[in-house]
């Protein structure tokens, strides 16, 4: 199990997600820069691929001081979602996560983004709510990205949707009526030699924020 306490953030705060593998020397510059948090990806399937987040990587980011939650690679556009790809997708973020050694209560995100032109918004649905019950089937908090192409709007991504954490893309996407969004991504580019898009925390119209792994006496 990673070290660290499982914890509700802070409002405010700036982190990054990424694609690239982050070292030690790389996540210690970005703590330098006021960087608190950091999201990196796992894989759909059974194996993870190179770029993927390991153990001792996140072991190396939370020894930073950054926090961490892991969020689930997306299809490429024009994918078509439906019920049980959702539960299977959401399974292998489960097993990915408890793999690197997340604990219980982080949130683990899901990425709903480039769906197919005229997918029926209840495959989508159908999608979503499959992931999320594998997720949180294994004790952890799912959460979910709306990037663009989600095909749902905002009161369909309330009232029909299981999850109670969203993370708002740098694409012009619905609002979340009710209860808004915990963290907003934006600036997409290059710092300390990997490509990175910025985050900021929030929190959201109920109170609530995300809940990531800290390091014991971090973020």
């Amino acid at each position: 199990m990673l070290p660290g306490t499982v914890t509700a953030a802070a409002s405010g705060l700036l982190g990054f997600d990424t694609d690239s593998v982050v070292t030690a020397a790389t996540a210690a510059a970005f703590v330098a820069q006021g960087f608190r948090f950091c999201i990196r990806y796992v894989s759909r399937v059974a194996r993870q691929n190179a770029n993927d987040l390991s153990s001792a990587e996140a072991l190396q980011l939370l020894d930073a001081g950054l926090a961490l939650m892991p969020v689930q690679h997306v299809r490429g556009f024009g994918w078509s979602p439906n019920a049980d790809l959702g539960a299977s997708d959401g399974v292998h973020a489960a097993y990915h996560a408890f793999v690197i050694g997340f604990p219980a209560g982080v949130n683990v995100w899901c990425d709903l983004e480039g769906v197919a032109a005229g997918t029926p918004a209840q495959q989508v649905i159908d999608y979503c709510n499959g992931w999320y019950d594998a997720v949180a089937a294994a004790g952890y908090v799912p959460g979910i990205y709306v990037g663009a192409d989600a095909i749902l709007d905002g009161p369909t991504l309330r009232r029909d949707l299981k999850f109670t954490h969203y993370w708002k893309s740098l694409s012009r996407v619905p609002d979340i009526p009710g209860r808004g969004y915990q963290m907003v991504q934006s600036n997409e580019h290059n710092v300390n030699g990997i490509s990175i898009d910025e985050n900021r925390t929030q929190t959201d119209l109920l109170g609530d924020t995300v809940l990531w792994l800290a390091a014991n006496g971090g973020v």
